[in-house]
């Protein structure tokens, strides 16, 4: 355990130079931002589609995330922006096509391969709504279903969800083919103050940071992290309705949602429930920073465990700096999550992921610590004991590079290495050190300029 923290406290470490670097030049970035935002109002003073950010009319776009949430001002946006009269859209979308072995070595006998393609796409709408409003709508979809399978992918050491009524356990489960179908409606009372209202069947309530696959620092890694139901797995919840008010760069949100995870059937809609609560602040100090906590009272999540609720509380730090040069950017998330449900079952995880990314390659990394218990990995209660909770620590390097450009559209060659180490008691049925590794085909939109 103090091995596993010292590890943490190392890894964090790397994040003092950022912020030394990132005052050094912190006045650079607000004049910055107060030329996109001036920029911003001179397009509609001459007719132009506004170019604001989804949830308000004064932050720039960059700052535009899952959900309500923010990113950092510097956050790289891959995507396709078309004009049309009074709206603006935008594409978003990413594709694997990839091959995915875990357990390459066979040190256990837990692991499994397969070729399949994890992949989302997102098309947003906004529009001013005479001379204080803003009106936004966004639409995910996934055909994961169909590309990766109703039991999901392999991959050590995940859990969560179910497939033909039994638990998922090694496996990440699919995502709905309806990810997102949201509104949102936000009047501003002044250029510091908004007030707004999000709605979701599904969506996502205001808790935790951005969901991973809308990361930057996550988006070259196909993987979904260990640590997912313990920080970010509402990001598709079929019922949300979310109030905020924005003041400067604070922000303060509560969600009513619906606790119960999706189930099985992933290309219908879920029954609303409202029966679950969350809280968040965030606040971005600079252009390079997006700061968060929240907490939530999750009713029912798992299906395999109906009668358990959770107690759900999340903190992280985002960073994105905007490098010299054309689409150059290094993006940092440092995410805690830490599930409740009573003195016997309280789970910590951990996670910090780099990615640095440019018009040609990539190279980043993720390092995961984070607490499971046996009945979660599928053990009988005989075999360790009823509160039997166990360490589990994953990192994850990997890099790409372009093939090809076909108009808006990269493709990028990449692999990946995984290497796990579970507690010792885990090691009869996972190996001491297991080894995962994938190669695939990224297929991605190129970078977005705010013009």
């Amino acid at each position: 355990m103090k091995k596993t923290i010292l590890t943490v406290l190392l890894l964090s470490a790397t994040l003092v130079p950022l912020v030394a670097q990132h005052q050094g030049h912190q006045q650079q970035a607000q004049d910055t931002t107060k030329h996109m935002e001036h920029q911003q109002h001179m397009n509609v003073q001459h007719g132009d589609m506004p170019m604001s950010h989804a949830f308000s009319r004064n932050l720039p776009m960059n700052r535009n995330a899952s959900g309500t949430g923010w990113l950092p001002d510097e956050s790289p946006m891959y995507g396709n922006m078309y004009h049309r009269e009074d709206w603006m859209f935008m594409l978003h979308y990413n594709l694997f096509l990839r091959y995915n072995n875990q357990d390459v070595f066979e040190a256990g006998n837990r692991g499994d391969s397969q070729f399949d393609a994890p992949n989302w796409i997102m098309l947003m709408g906004q529009r001013f709504v005479g001379n204080r409003g803003l009106f936004r709508f966004s639409g995910m979809i996934s055909l994961d279903p169909l590309t990766v399978g109703g039991n999901g992918y392999p991959l050590l050491f995940q859990t969560g969800e179910t497939y033909e009524g039994s638990p998922l356990i090694d496996r990440q489960h699919p995502h709905d083919l309806f990810s997102e179908l949201s509104v949102g409606y936000i009047h501003m009372l002044s250029e510091d103050t908004d007030v707004f209202v999000y709605l979701g069947y599904p969506g996502e309530p205001a808790l935790s940071n951005v969901a991973f696959m809308h990361r930057p620092s996550a988006l070259n890694n196909p993987d979904s992290p260990l640590g997912h139901h313990w920080q970010d797995a509402t990001h598709i919840t079929f019922g949300v309705a979310t109030l905020g008010v924005r003041y400067r760069n604070f922000k303060l949100e509560g969600s009513s949602f619906t606790g119960r995870e999706p189930d099985e059937e992933r290309y219908d809609f879920d029954k609303p429930r409202f029966d679950s609560r969350a809280i968040r602040v965030t606040y971005n100090p600079s252009t390079q920073f997006s700061l968060q906590a929240s907490h939530a009272y999750v009713k029912s999540p798992e299906v395999a465990e109906p009668e358990e609720d959770v107690y759900r509380t999340t903190a992280s730090v985002l960073y994105g700096n905007k490098l010299a040069g054309d689409n150059r950017f290094f993006t940092t998330t440092l995410n805690w999550g830490y599930n409740y449900v009573d003195a016997h079952h309280k789970e910590h995880s951990v996670l910090l992921e780099s990615n640095y990314q440019n018009d040609r390659y990539a190279l980043y990394g993720r390092y995961e610590w984070l607490q499971k218990s046996a009945e979660e990995l599928g053990f009988e209660e005989d075999t360790f004991g009823h509160d039997a909770l166990f360490g589990i620590q994953a990192l994850t390097i990997g890099a790409n590079r372009q093939v090809a450009q076909l108009g808006s559209i990269n493709l990028h060659l990449g692999a990946q290495v995984s290497v796990f180490r579970g507690s010792s008691e885990l090691h009869e049925y996972y190996g001491d050190l297991p080894v995962s590794a994938q190669v695939y085909l990224r297929v991605f939109p190129n970078l977005m300029v705010p013009r």
